[in-house]
């Protein structure tokens, strides 16, 4: 037989063109429009509603950046169409959508005269059924579109003004298109789905299977079949010539795909957050719409913030998704107050992502999710299934390891094992997109993808437009339902990913391990742009940390005078927690995200502070003696942990002399030599005598790079960074300073056109050495990178993450290996040999590298460890940290794994000194530093019992003993969500008339525990 199959492949593609997708719509007729534009921010339905509304000219450009036109459409249906056996009337709105995607340009939201939602309309979802719109045969009801702006500009990564109000302009970005009444013909739509499926899947089939010619013959006799100039009469006969090929069972091995309804919808990113909010109502009014049309979809959603949005602000849509949820369509998914990032939130703030999260499903709908969902985020803590675990949560999944630059993940179900030993059942979808559109090639591309064939018969597809909203489709579904048992695809069931999780952990039983954190070989960058938002975050996790201290002992130890702040903390809480989201905190959003991140940041240190100074005063009472309140969990200045006391007498005086050009600084712990240019020459510890830094070397030093990744430039630091570098070496002045009984050595030299300021203390006693670097940094796709080269053979490095700490190789032996040349530390990371080692810790940065090299002149290795201060890429924010920053960071000699502990602490729980009449008591104890206290709380109940979280910190078996110092007559361990719960290694001892209570632990390595007293 010829081969004339490209030649009806070509023929099919107009068809279908010009043909069929012309004839879904068999007539229409234009609308009356009217419009009134917002002045400048969004307002509610029903003010905008009182606006008079002026006529609108059809085809008009309209929309300034982020403007927001309210269209009014107006008309009547004509007489007899929707009256056919397979026609109906729809309202058909173009408002000016291009071809891409949804969720990257104009959107909008139709809405009744009573203020009542209709559903959104965005590039390929255009249509609202008139029978929606509950005025029988007439049109009146109103379109919210919002011009939101191309930022994305087809991912070219250039510099854009779009993500600053202030610089986006006033020009119109786009054109209204055709706004009409058209009379839908079912049947021709029906024929667009099945050709788009089975032409879909024959172009995925092989050339040598049988089933790929079957298909192509059908749909040429389809073709000769219809008339082409009259497509609505012959459509039903275009449809019986592919029934046959449409209705042929799937093989009995064919993968098992389980469906779920997804919208992605990132909490801020492209758009800033009161933007997001409208996505959400956007989406989620789509997703509503479809379930009336199908009871069978199923729709996962994850983030409580933004079901917390739509009760705030579109109070009717949540009741009608609290329904939708009752009647299990609509699926609260993940558990946590948004999908934040997991590399840099602290243990206590992706424990409380947990805690708001299930607290709020459970609250809101009695849903407890049984399932982590991150299907986006930049990388996976290894502390995380510990977390996920003590949430009550027992799976996870995420796609976004399939972006890996290097490496491909050997698997795609797998137990993932934490730093504590804790296993959580994992699944990376292997179609490779949480935005499938259930096309042919999506799920080819996830049967042929799937890496445990032989083992597994099931992975999860969540379909729908995401990023920036919109959902699934009617069209999607109906692709959904036709490859539900069909030849030569995957079998596709419409359900929830706990379906999924629950049928695959049943079947995979024998599962595969991967250990440790699941390191996203891409987005390397995110642990360091935007330097504000990371210094705001990691001082508001502080800031909570010390507030709920300081407020539960006031409460405690004031007998009820002073009262717990419950609600504003969890305000506080969750607004911090929102920040955490995966394009926030990792500063790839625009330039507006970042700057609502600073002022709400601003805002909560404000909120905190007068927290914590209403807990002192009531704790305190009034006088004059100066007390420290010690927040950290180890001693401080003779205060011990947690409690407040008046700190220890100041010791001797450092001793600063000048040498060679430079200053030495001795306070009797440690030695440092600096140079003539502010460089560490030297850096000893009289414990041990080492010399931390490595010969002919200096530390302290400033390096200048050129950052121009690839793509992706906010997000990404590609490896050739490397290869240009210019070593700051010239100071412009070194002189020391005098400061009570520290000493000072402060540096100015310039980083390309950026003055910077260094100020390296030695505080009388201290162990470590300060240096808190002040930039006004004005560089463009520049790197500031702050190294110090020791004199440690390190095989590997320590760096803390969320209750614990991770250890990654130093050397390149291995691809994966190798990609890790940009790592996340939260406050500190350590380098040793055996009995000898040195931490770096700091003050609001995230992104580190380790080096190491051997020493030509005396075979010794140099472990070079370097901190990412700042970055300057140019996309989203063209004006990326621009401006001024100060970070501190502090080097300690001869310190093993508790010292860094201690000094991550140390750093960022600035003293707080303050007046009273007498200190107080800490409410915990603990014998045995290894454990450590993360959080002193009351409970989320209003019981008023005392909730303390601690952990294992050194990575090793642990006992100890935590005794409550106040009137507790029992204790209990619980889950994150202070559910009681069993606890391995926890024995706890009830108080009594003469005794408090305690509890006995024995912890194995990062254990992580949370305790509840009962007062």
């Amino acid at each position: 037989m010829h081969d004339n199959r490209r030649i009806t492949e070509v023929r099919l593609d107009r068809f279908i063109r010009e043909r069929i997708n012309p004839a879904v719509y068999t007539r229409s007729i234009p609308l009356k429009l009217s419009s009134w534009d917002v002045p400048d921010e969004p307002v509610s339905v029903m003010e905008a509603l009182r606006h008079d509304f002026l006529p609108q000219e059809h085809g008009a450009a309209w929309g300034k950046p982020w403007g927001t036109k309210w269209l009014r459409l107006q008309g009547d249906v004509p007489e007899g169409w929707g009256t056919g056996p397979d026609t109906a009337v729809e309202i058909v709105a173009d408002i000016g959508f291009t071809t891409e995607a949804p969720g990257f340009q104009c959107e909008g939201i139709a809405w009744r005269p009573d203020g009542t939602i209709i559903k959104a309309i965005s590039p390929r979802n255009q249509y609202i059924p008139l029978k929606l719109l509950g005025s029988g045969m007439s049109v009146d009801f109103y379109i919210e579109a919002a011009a939101n702006p191309d930022v994305a500009q087809g991912w070219t990564f250039a510099a854009t003004p779009y993500g600053d109000k202030s610089t986006a302009g006033t020009a119109p970005q786009y054109r209204l298109g055709t706004i009409a009444i058209a009379e839908l013909n079912q049947t021709v739509w029906e024929l667009q789905q099945d050709i788009g499926t089975i032409a879909g899947l024959m172009h995925e089939l092989p050339t040598e299977l049988p089933r790929r010619h079957e298909i192509l013959r059908a749909l040429e006799r389809m073709m000769d079949l219809m008339d082409p100039d009259d497509v609505a009469g012959t459509a039903a006969a275009g449809r019986a010539a592919l029934a046959e090929v449409l209705s042929r069972p799937a093989y009995a091995s064919a993968h098992q795909l389980v469906a779920t309804g997804h919208a992605h919808i990132d909490s801020a990113w492209l758009w800033p957050v009161r933007e997001t909010i409208r996505k959400c109502a956007r989406t989620f009014s789509n997703v509503v719409a479809l379930m009336d049309e199908d009871p069978g979809f199923v729709f996962s959603c994850s983030s409580a913030q933004q079901f917390a949005w739509m009760k705030e602000f579109y109070p009717e849509l949540f009741g009608r998704i609290r329904e939708k949820v009752k009647a299990g369509q609509f699926v609260p998914v993940g558990g946590m107050w948004v999908e934040s990032d997991t590399n840099m939130p602290c243990g206590e703030a992706m424990a409380r992502q947990f805690i708001e999260g299930k607290n709020f499903f459970l609250d809101e709908f009695g849903v407890e999710c049984r399932e982590a969902w991150l299907p986006d985020s930049f990388g996976y803590s290894a502390a995380l299934p510990q977390i996920v675990k003590s949430a009550g949560s027992r799976w996870f999944l995420t796609q976004k390891i399939s972006w890996n630059q290097i490496n491909r993940m050997p698997h795609h179900t797998f137990n993932w094992e934490g730093i504590d030993g804790t296993r959580l059942f994992t699944h990376f979808p292997p179609v490779d997109t949480y935005n499938s559109e259930l096309s042919a090639r999506d799920l080819a591309h996830a049967e042929r993808n799937y890496r445990d064939h032989g083992r597994g018969t099931t992975s999860l597809v969540p379909f729908g437009y995401g990023d920036g909203g919109g959902g699934p489709t009617r069209e999607m579904l109906a692709a959904g339902h036709r490859a539900a048992n069909l030849e030569g695809s995957p079998k596709v069931r419409i359900g929830s990913a706990e379906s999924f999780f629950t049928e695959a952990e049943e079947e995979y039983t024998a599962l595969p391990v991967w250990a440790g954190e699941m390191y996203l070989e891409l987005h390397r960058g995110t642990y360091t742009s935007q330097a504000q938002t990371k210094r705001g975050n990691r001082r508001s996790e502080h800031l909570l940390r010390e507030a709920e201290l300081w407020c539960a002992t006031a409460a405690v130890r004031t007998a009820g005078a002073f009262e717990y702040p419950a609600a504003e903390l969890k305000r506080l809480w969750r607004l911090v927690l929102l920040h955490q989201f995966h394009d926030i905190l990792p500063g790839s959003s625009i330039a507006w995200v970042h700057q609502d991140a600073e002022r709400n940041y601003a805002a909560i240190s404000e909120g905190l502070e007068t927290l914590i100074g209403q807990a002192a005063t009531a704790l305190l009472g009034e006088g004059s003696q100066t007390f420290l309140l010690n927040a950290a969990p180890h001693s401080r200045s003779g205060v011990p942990a947690l409690g407040v006391a008046e700190p220890a007498a100041a010791k001797e005086p450092v001793q600063a002399t000048a040498a060679d050009d430079g200053y030495v600084l001795d306070n009797g712990v440690i030695r440092a030599v600096l140079d003539s240019d502010g460089l560490l020459a030297s850096l000893t510890d009289y414990a041990t005598g080492r010399e931390a830094i490595a010969p002919g070397t200096r530390g302290n030093l400033l390096e200048l790079h050129r950052d121009t990744p690839n793509e992706w430039d906010a997000w990404d630091i590609d490896e050739f960074y490397r290869r240009n570098v210019k070593p700051l070496t010239e100071a412009q002045a070194v002189s020391l300073e005098r400061s009570g009984t520290s000493a000072v050595v402060v540096v100015n030299r310039v980083a390309g056109s950026s003055p910077v300021t260094q100020r390296i203390l030695l505080e009388a006693g201290s162990d470590s050495l300060s240096i808190t670097t002040a930039v006004d940094w004005q560089e463009h796709e520049k790197l500031l990178k702050l190294g110090f080269p020791l004199d440690v053979r390190a095989d590997r490095s320590a760096s803390e993450t969320q209750f614990g700490h991770v250890f990654r190789p130093t050397h390149v032996n291995t691809s994966w290996e190798a990609a890790k040349f940009e790592i996340c530390a939260h406050r500190w990371i350590h380098v040793a040999e055996p009995g000898y080692g040195v931490a770096i810790s700091n003050s609001s940065t995230y992104g580190h590298d380790v080096t190491r090299s051997i020493r030509e002149s005396d075979g010794g290795t140099t472990t070079e460890v370097r901190l990412s201060l700042l970055r300057a890429p140019k996309f989203p924010d063209p004006a990326a940290d621009r401006g001024q920053h100060e970070l501190t960071v502090t080097i300690r000699p001869g310190a093993g794994i508790a010292e860094a502990v201690e000094e991550g602490y140390r750093t960022n729980l600035v003293p707080r000194l303050v007046r009273g009449a007498h200190g107080a008591e800490p409410l915990f104890a603990v014998d045995n530093p290894a454990l450590v206290i993360e959080s002193v709380k009351l409970a989320e109940d209003g019981s008023g019992d005392v909730v303390v979280r601690l952990y294992e910190s050194l990575g090793q078996r642990s006992i100890g003993s935590l005794t409550a110092n106040f009137p507790a007559t029992s204790a209990e361990a619980t889950d994150l969500l202070e559910r009681t719960t069993e606890a391995p290694g926890v024995r706890i001892s009830a108080g009594d008339a003469g005794k408090h209570a305690a509890a006995e632990l024995s912890l194995r390595p990062f254990q992580l525990v949370t305790l509840r007293f009962a007062r």
